[in-house]
């Protein structure tokens, strides 16, 4: 028997548990490209992080079986020779180098790798909200995934924080928003990112439409600011 989406916490963590599954064979390489027109300090756990200018990219290569995984951006960082500092969106207490999951408001490309019938899950997420557009891609043979719609500039005035478009659950920190309980529905702030990102995650049990998979072994490219 398979259980493999046991959805999120209150901070829309994404978590993962095969009880069964088929032989894992390979992992992924994930390119990671800036297309902005300003600094993004990528951020992936596992990884690490790297500054990346406008253009540049940074590969990292991720081991098969790897679950609860994400990638994300973040903005407006500064960092002393040590890799401490701060990041206006995104910041992973402090570090340059992240080892933790980021502070929302933050645009997540999720990830597990070779896990049932051997298949990688992945999606992008506003649980967290949103900070910088994002493309989530198989570089071969599988459908992407893309959220680039300006939802900074038209987010509700209750979400907007500096940098970016905050989640109800860390603004209101109340049930229907977080869902704690498990039983929770669309909103109308989630409403407000399904309708400018279709196939992105808007609440934590948004999985009809915003999951998605490809054959393991699959390598990805996540792009900030698609074209």
């Amino acid at each position: 028997m398979l259980s493999f989406f046991c959805r999120r916490g209150a901070h829309g963590i994404f978590l993962f548990s095969l009880l069964s599954f088929t032989a894992i064979t390979h992992g992924a390489t994930f390119d990671i490209v800036n297309q902005c027109g300003y600094p993004v300090w990528a951020a992936a756990v596992p990884g690490g992080g790297r500054r990346l200018g406008t253009n540049e990219a940074w590969r990292i290569d991720v081991a098969p079986g790897t679950t609860r995984a994400r990638i994300w951006g973040r903005t407006n960082c500064n960092f002393d020779d040590s890799g401490r500092g701060r990041c206006q969106t995104g910041d992973c207490n402090g570090l340059l180098q992240c080892n933790s999951y980021g502070q929302p408001p933050n645009t997540l490309a999720e990830y597990a790798l070779n896990q049932w019938n051997n298949l990688d899950f992945f999606d992008i997420s506003l649980v967290d909200g949103f900070n910088v557009p994002m493309d989530f891609s198989p570089t071969s043979g599988c459908r992407g995934i893309r959220c680039a719609a300006d939802i900074n500039g038209q987010c509700p005035n209750e979400l907007r924080v500096p940098g970016g478009c905050n989640n109800p659950c860390t603004t209101f920190r109340t049930d229907q928003f977080c869902c704690n309980s498990g039983n929770c529905g669309p909103t109308y702030f989630s409403r407000f990112f399904k309708d400018r990102c279709r196939d992105a995650y808007s609440y934590p049990k948004d999985d009809s439409t915003s999951m998605f998979s490809c054959p393991g072994g699959t390598n990805y490219r996540v792009v900030f600011c698609p074209r």
